[in-house]
C-alpha cells in the first residue's frame, strides 16, 4: 500500500467559534492552534495547511492566573538604540484585548509561511458580534 499524502484539493475547511469569556489565555491558545494546524484532523500533515478557520469572542473577558496580570509585559522593539517598549497586561486588555490572543496564538504557530497562513484563518473580536454568520460557524468541540 503506497503512503497517503493529501492534496490541496482534498482539503475541507470548516468555521468554529470559540467564546472567550472566562477561560485561562494559553489552555485557550493551545486549542485554536491545533484547530489552525489541523493536528485534530485524521488526515493530518505537518508541511501542509489543513487547518480549519477559528473565530474568537469576548476577547476582552479572557483571564490568566495567578500573578501575571500584574507582571505580564508585552515588549515591542522599533530596531533604535533604546527603542523598547513594555506594556503589561492590564493596559493591554484595556486598549487592545484581540492582540493578547492573536500574539498568544502566533507564538504556537509554526515560523514562516506556513505558520503565517495558518495565522490568517483566526479572527478575534473582542465584543460578542462578529461578522461571519454566513459561514455558520460550529462551536468548537471540547475534545480539540
Amino acid at each position: 500500500m503506497p503512503t497517503y499524502s493529501p492534496s490541496a484539493k482534498d482539503i475541507t475547511r470548516e468555521w468554529f467559534v470559540v467564546d472567550a469569556e472566562g477561560q485561562t489565555l494559553g489552555r485557550l491558545a493551545t486549542r485554536i492552534a491545533t484547530v489552525l494546524r489541523g493536528k485534530h484532523k485524521p488526515t493530518y500533515t505537518p508541511h501542509m495547511d489543513m487547518g480549519d478557520h477559528v473565530i474568537v469572542i469576548n476577547a476582552e473577558k479572557i483571564v490568566i492566573t495567578g500573578a501575571k496580570s500584574e507582571q505580564k509585559l508585552y515588549h515591542s522593539h522599533s530596531g533604535f538604540p533604546g527603542g523598547i517598549k513594555s506594556v503589561p497586561f492590564a493596559a493591554m486588555l484595556d486598549k487592545k484585548p484581540v492582540a493578547i490572543v492573536e500574539k498568544a496564538v502566533h507564538g504556537m504557530l509554526p515560523k514562516g509561511k506556513l505558520g503565517n497562513a495558518m495565522g490568517k484563518k483566526l479572527k478575534v473580536y473582542a465584543g460578542t458580534d462578529h461578522p461571519h454568520a454566513a459561514q455558520q460557524p460550529q462551536p468548537l468541540p471540547a475534545h480539540v
